[in-house]
């Protein structure tokens, strides 16, 4: 009888010193190689916009500019960073609904869109002022994510009362974590969103941080998206007298609720009116609606 071990082949390797073993070696795959670039990360650009292989490069009026693959590597360590949660993951202004029932919101949209579009060359942020879940986060997010994708710019998403958490939780002596580690971040990125603004119990350790925030984002020159549901005073007077489309109870409820100012104070809310545009968002719980829809 034939001994089943002389029917297998035998597969030799080599150690460092030189001794053979039994064991297989292990074949690498080649790493995926960027056709475009060839793996520098910089491509060649035309004078005319054409991008050129590495061969076939012209001589003349050719510029060398990175390379998709390298932005796309970018775009992805950025959205990483964001620390958008992942409930809104999936937020983009292309899926943004702003036809049928919520055609109200479509300037809203159209303004995120400007904004995206003009910046860097306009810097200036915006104020999303609207009820509970007409998609002021949707449209926050799907803004920081054009940016970083399609333009390579860093953005920072947070919510307000997370981060005035995070601060609190600093001046636990057992927290290694300190203050400006925080808000370090919060001060440098360059377009940062602030989620629910004004949704933090108003006292003056909290006057006191919102101020810290914008102030000096303000003065460094960069750009904050914020969202909250208070509206500021002009915009309370505006929606307390349309009484042509609310009811007269609706209208009182308007007009006798918090603004902004109430929850971050007037220096602030001022501060803000420089530093962003308006953006007004009317229309139903998004929420509420497809909820009751389910029940159909």
């Amino acid at each position: 009888m034939m001994d089943s071990k002389l029917d297998r082949p035998k597969i030799d390797t080599v150690k460092m010193d030189g001794a053979k073993t039994d064991a297989p070696r292990a074949i690498k795959a080649p790493a995926e190689v960027c056709p475009l670039c060839e793996g520098t990360g910089w491509k060649t650009v035309a004078a005319g916009g054409s991008t050129r292989g590495k061969t076939g490069a012209s001589t003349n009026d050719r510029r060398v500019t990175r390379c998709d693959c390298q932005l796309r590597a970018r775009g992805q360590s950025l959205l990483t960073a964001a620390r958008i949660p992942r409930r809104y993951e999936h937020c983009e202004l292309s899926n943004f609904e702003f036809d049928g029932p919520y055609r109200s919101l479509a300037p809203a949209r159209m303004a995120a869109c400007k904004f995206v579009e003009e910046y860097p060359l306009d810097k200036t942020g915006l104020l999303i002022i609207g009820t509970i879940g007409v998609g002021k986060t949707h449209l926050a997010v799907g803004m920081i994510k054009e940016l970083i994708v399609g333009k390579g710019i860093g953005c920072l998403f947070y919510d307000y009362r997370e981060l005035l958490k995070q601060i609190q939780n600093s001046y636990n002596d057992s927290v290694k974590t300190t203050e400006l580690d925080v808000l370090r971040p919060v001060f440098e990125t360059e377009v940062l969103v602030l989620d629910e603004l004004g949704a933090v119990r108003p006292t003056e350790w909290v006057w006191d941080t919102v101020s810290l925030i914008l102030n000096t984002r303000y003065n460094d020159n960069r750009t904050t998206i914020i969202t909250t549901n208070y509206p500021t005073l002009a915009e309370r007077d505006r929606l307390g007298g349309n009484v042509s489309s609310r009811s007269s109870e609706a209208a009182r409820y308007a007009a006798e609720r918090e603004t902004l100012g109430d929850r971050i104070g007037d220096r602030m809310r001022s501060r803000l009116l420089e530093m962003c545009r308006i953006v007004t968002m009317e229309g139903q719980d998004y929420r509420e609606r497809v909820k009751s829809a389910s029940f159909r």
